[in-house]
């Protein structure tokens, strides 16, 4: 199983990503479809960051980059000239087009990928990202996905950041890509609508709905340092899945991209590992194979409350969910002396435990928090379809999830009761006729 390792100890950024993937082995031609698009270019290069040589990508807007002229031609990528390529030193003072350029909403950031003609597994990856920023910048602001305004994330370099490396990942074409806890940095950053503390807010939202873990420091990072930032987070959040460390792995490829910055002892490094994944990942990968369910590894976490009131226990899902938990169940049971009381059992990642124990002590004041013995659960794969419904002449949307097993055999359609109560309301059909129509019309498509 070809696996694909982010190592993100140092943070993530979109610039550090490409050229992680660059310096790993994927062709920097790949990207030609990006400027033809956009008014930018990509500069590819070499540089050191604490005795370690990596590679950097940097996106100028046309007409940056006064080394960039005719007697530097092998140091443009503009030029597609890859063999042989003289990554020369050079010291990064031009203008980065970070931030610059026209900015969009979301729906004009869609639209523009779409117009790109990417391959279809391209497009799904960088649209997967930019709907983790626009979701997380509408929870931020309060505001509809569509009508969700991008800043720096919306202008054309964060746009050339993720659609590279949607194309350069698709380049190397792993069967799995993973990323081990990506450090945030500490302090705080100034952005368009003021300054906030690290991570920033959209940072912060696509972390909970990614699955890998954040975590701060390092330690000798300068103050007010933004490692991950939320174009990197996106990118990670649509291609990776998180594990604790790195796995099991016969590496035969590894790049470090460079980030800006310098630091006292860690190197400003992004590295990718690459190679034939080895025990319990190839394991899950042979489970993925086979007809069946899907191994996910999981902790179990277990408390008895006698005193609890039902407000808290009924904000127990939203609250131990922000801190990792997939799933929250509080069971009536009988304590001691007879006592009626309650039993919560929480389901989450082996890497979570620990905060998710503690968020549950503090919001219950339980004295304690059991880990039962189990060690995974086997799931469905699962997707989310829309289904359309018109009423009078108006259309109306309703999420669909669609479960099936690791070979595609799909086994349960069920539409997302929320929608279905919300159009409803505006039609005044029952909840329980929306329902059956959207899962009627998903049913039909998936078994056509």
């Amino acid at each position: 199983m070809r696996t694909l390792v982010f190592d993100g100890r140092t943070g993530a950024a979109g610039d550090m990503i490409c050229a992680a993937l660059i310096a790993a082995g994927a062709d920097p031609a790949v990207l030609d479809p990006v400027p033809e698009r956009l008014p930018v270019r990509y500069e590819v290069g070499k540089t050191t960051r604490n005795g370690i040589r990596a590679t950097t990508v940097d996106v100028l807007l046309d007409g940056e980059g006064g080394d960039l002229d005719a007697s530097n031609d092998d140091h443009k990528h503009d030029d597609h000239e890859h063999d042989g390529h003289d990554y020369d030193d050079h010291d990064h003072t031009h203008d980065h087009a970070e931030g610059a350029g026209v900015t969009r909403n979301y729906a004009e950031v869609v639209a523009l990928v779409e117009s790109m003609e990417l391959p279809e597994s391209v497009e799904a990856v960088a649209l997967d990202a930019f709907e983790l920023l626009g979701r997380a910048e509408a929870s931020v602001h309060g505001t509809d996905l569509d009508e969700t305004h991008f800043h720096e994330v919306g202008a054309d370099d964060a746009i050339a950041d993720v659609v590279g490396a949607a194309l350069l990942l698709d380049d190397i074409d792993p069967d799995r890509v993973v990323t081990t806890p990506v450090a945030t940095g500490d302090g705080e950053v100034t952005m368009a609508h003021g300054v906030y503390p690290l991570p920033a807010p959209a940072t912060t939202e696509i972390a909970t709905r990614a699955d890998f873990a954040i975590r701060g420091g390092p330690v000798d990072t300068e103050l007010d340092t933004e490692l991950l930032t939320p174009t990197g987070a996106a990118i990670l959040g649509a291609i990776a899945e998180g594990v604790d460390a790195v796995p099991d792995l016969d590496i035969d490829a590894a790049g470090y991209g460079a980030g800006d910055a310098t630091f006292p002892e860690h190197p400003n490094v992004l590295r990718v590992l690459a190679g034939d994944g080895r025990g319990p990942a190839a394991e899950v990968e042979r489970d993925r194979d086979a007809e069946g369910l899907v191994r996910d590894e999981i902790a179990v976490l277990e408390t008895n409350l006698d005193d609890a009131t039902p407000e808290v226990l009924g904000g127990l899902q939203e609250t131990l969910s922000r801190v990792g938990a997939r799933d929250v169940t509080v069971v009536p049971t009988t304590m001691k002396k007879s006592r009626p009381g309650h039993l919560v059992k929480v389901i989450c990642r082996p890497n979570d435990a620990e905060a998710v124990a503690e968020a549950l002590a503090r919001e219950t004041g339980t004295l304690g928090v059991r880990q039962s013995g189990a060690s995974h659960r086997w799931i469905a794969e699962r997707a989310f379809e829309s289904a359309v419904i018109s009423v009078d002449g108006t259309d109306h949307e309703v999420s669909v999830k669609v479960a099936s097993t690791a070979d595609g055999e799909v086994y349960d359609v069920s539409a997302e009761y929320d929608d279905a109560a919300a159009v409803a309301e505006k039609t005044g059909l029952p909840v329980r006729e929306v329902l059956r129509r959207a899962e009627t019309q998903v049913h039909a498509e998936v078994d056509g």
